[in-house]
């Protein structure tokens, strides 16, 4: 039980605030989330985007996001908005594994007042498209390739899709280099790509969404090497294959296996081409 003397009493809404303090001697601030949710559709990394429908930034396109409210933790705030504004149903938006970022606390990220976020991440399979309309602040929602949305001209001004503007609104742009480089590192060290194939999958199809997450093109014969030598990321499906559209022998098909984590991890080449 906390200790009651003079240099304590009760503030509204219960707990101890020291005497003497004065919290309008300090400059109010306030406190949002942004989320940068990632999927693979169609080959490519994509990530959620809604177009702003209110100033500031008004009909530019951002990231999901919007103010904690007063009793309300970040991560708690940060699935409210992304429901809000994207549609998404709550079923979906409550199952999403966020992972906290970092904090974003540039006195002049926000022309409104000084605003401090707290930036959330996700790379989720079989995501489902969004509310074409929007909600909350935002007019519209929708999956973009990352390759357009990190553009310098994705989104600006009243243009209808990303990629014709001067760029995201807010800080946005940083935080989406930020959580990409944080996503690619998942891969290094979870059995995450595996979700991604199929139930039952070739080798070929489980290296085509690392060098998608990563765009980083990558030896065949090393990364097999490397899966297969890693204890529980994959099992053989005995007695099946697939053909893949060459003219060698149908390729061997495996599933995920137990493991959720990789020892020792899939490192990214330090070095190497883009797909």
């Amino acid at each position: 039980m906390a200790l009651r003397g003079p240099a304590a009493r009760e503030r509204p809404g219960g707990g101890l605030v020291t005497a003497g303090y004065d919290p309008h001697a300090f400059e109010p601030f306030a406190v949002t989330v942004d989320l940068a949710v990632f999927t693979v559709r169609a080959g490519a990394l994509h990530v959620l985007l809604i177009r702003r429908g209110q100033e500031p930034y008004a009909g530019t396109w951002a990231l999901p996001g919007g103010f904690v409210l007063p009793r309300e933790s970040a991560e708690t705030a940060a699935r409210r908005e992304l429901a809000e504004e994207t549609g998404l149903a709550p079923g979906v938006v409550a199952a999403l594994h966020l992972e906290q970022l970092r904090t974003y606390s540039d006195p002049d990220r926000d022309p409104r007042m000084r605003v401090v976020s707290v930036a959330f991440t996700a790379l989720v399979p079989d995501m489902p498209e969004p509310a074409a309309g929007g909600g909350g602040d935002a007019d519209r929602a929708r999956w973009v390739p990352v390759g357009e949305a990190a553009a310098p001209g994705a989104g600006a001004g009243a243009d209808p899709d990303p990629g014709a503007g001067s760029g995201l609104a807010f800080d946005h742009a940083v935080i989406l280099a930020d959580a990409r480089e944080r996503v690619g590192s998942k891969l290094e060290y979870t059995c995450l790509a595996s979700a991604f194939c199929p139930p039952e999958f070739t080798l070929g199809e489980l290296q085509a969404v690392y060098e998608t997450v990563w765009d980083t093109a990558l030896d065949r014969p090393n990364f097999r090497r490397k899966v297969l030598a890693t204890p529980g990321f994959v099992e053989a499906v005995p007695g099946a294959a697939r053909l893949t559209g060459g003219r060698g022998k149908p390729a061997a098909l495996y599933r995920p296996g137990p493991a959720t984590t990789l020892h020792p991890p899939l490192l990214r080449p330090s070095e190497g081409p883009t797909r």
